[in-house]
């Protein structure tokens, strides 16, 4: 009996021990299973991160290079800007050149009137006149042949008093109102012609003609024909020194030729007052 129960003891035994360790398997299967079923969330997840940083690196990449076409574009347009405005600055500096150009052209040319109008004024010798007219003319016109004629009130004709490339034995008086001379003389007009006679010199075909007067008073004029060879056409200085001349020259041609008279009828008067007192 005793046996018998020590025998079912030990059954029962076993089979407890046996029912805790399937237990603990099965515990440890579950567990196992557990495992598995978090490895392979985990891997899904790393799977799910990897794709993510892929479409996340692809995203960075087409930001970076939208980035880039757009700073391109920035840069391009700051260059065309930058390019815009070193365009107005050249061309403000061509400007600026070019009126300092004009302004330097301007101040030689007052300096020039200044001068022949000094030159004028400076002396009342009427040979010395006629030489500084004929500098004048030569010098800062650029005039070549021409002719300077003075009003004879008697004969009403333009009498040559000077003349450059020409012989004045050649050169006829010049009755007022009489050929192109005598007609534009007559009116107290300026005229040039619009354009340069390359033939030869022509006495009754000027190229310009300047009447000389003074308050309306006709004493003169110069007539020219040519210029210099390296003078091909008139300047807008020359228009005014020509006009200066018909004003300035006329003056101090009537100046120096009263100033002449008076000496010689002073002259006169000296030498006939000592033929009376000559004892």
């Amino acid at each position: 009996m005793e046996g018998e129960k020590e025998g079912k003891k030990g059954s029962l035994l076993f089979n407890k021990r046996a029912e805790e360790f399937l237990n603990t398997f099965k515990k440890g299967a579950e567990f196992a299973q557990q495992l598995l079923k978090e490895n392979e969330r985990l891997r899904y997840r790393v799977a799910q991160l990897e794709e993510e940083n892929k479409a996340l690196r692809k995203m960075k990449g087409e930001e970076e290079l939208e980035f880039l076409r757009r700073r391109v574009k920035e840069l391009e347009m700051e260059k065309e800007e930058l390019l815009k405005k070193y365009k107005e600055v050249e061309k403000e500096n061509i400007d600026f050149a070019k009126k300092y150009v004009e302004v330097e052209e301007e101040n030689n040319n007052l300096a020039n009137l200044y001068i022949a109008s000094y030159q004028l004024h400076s002396t009342l010798d009427f040979k010395e006149v006629l030489q500084i007219i004929t500098e004048i003319l030569i010098n800062l016109i650029g005039c070549g042949v021409f002719v300077i004629m003075l009003l004879d009130e008697k004969l009403n004709a333009l009498i040559p008093v000077s003349a450059e490339g020409l012989n004045i034995k050649d050169i006829p008086p010049v009755k007022l109102g009489e050929g192109k001379i005598g007609e534009i003389v007559m009116k107290k007009e300026k005229w040039i012609r619009d354009y340069y006679p390359d033939e030869e010199v022509n006495i009754e075909d000027p190229f310009a003609i300047v009447p000389l007067e003074v308050k309306n008073t006709l004493i003169g004029a110069i007539v020219v024909y040519k210029l210099l060879p390296q003078k091909q056409k008139l300047e807008k200085i020359d228009y005014e020194l020509f006009t200066m001349l018909a004003g300035h020259a006329a003056t101090a041609l009537f100046s120096a030729k009263l100033y002449s008279d008076s000496e010689r009828k002073l002259s006169t008067i000296q030498g006939f007052i000592q033929l009376l007192t000559k004892k």
